[in-house]
């Protein structure tokens, strides 16, 4: 993994992460998909959550000049896809996660590590909490 994928992935981990989005997963799909080199995967707990989760991750992408090829699913909210070429961002309701379980397309992928701070300075509510977690 280069460096800058790295940075990447990490950027959308955390604005997931800053948004309360859950069970985020990224894996690493080189050695079993064409489309994308990593696909991150996570839920938020209703609709609009989702959305809002989606418009963050967007946010802190253009933030550093990064644009999504394709988005899809902002109307609904239920399932959002945010392209940008080399990751692929998969946002559900919990439901519609488990319906299509698309961690096992990619079962063979290497699960990547995150790093997220956690501290209360980004997120505010998580007093006392000063470190990061690798997920």
């Amino acid at each position: 993994m280069q460096k800058n994928d790295h940075f990447i992935l990490n950027t959308i981990a955390q604005a997931i992460f800053d948004k309360k989005g859950m069970n985020i997963l990224a894996l690493d799909v080189r050695c079993c998909s064409s489309l994308t080199d990593y696909v991150i995967i996570a839920e938020g707990s209703v609709d609009k959550h989702v959305v809002a989760i989606a418009s963050a991750v967007v946010k802190s992408l253009q933030e550093v000049g990064i644009t999504p090829c394709h988005q899809e699913g902002f109307r609904v909210g239920d399932w959002i896809v945010l392209d940008y070429i080399n990751v692929m961002i998969h946002l559900f309701i919990p439901a519609v996660r488990e319906k299509y379980q698309l961690e096992e397309l990619w079962r063979e992928g290497d699960i990547v590590d995150l790093s997220i701070d956690v501290s209360s300075s980004r997120t505010g509510s998580y007093a006392g909490s000063e470190r990061s977690v690798s997920f």
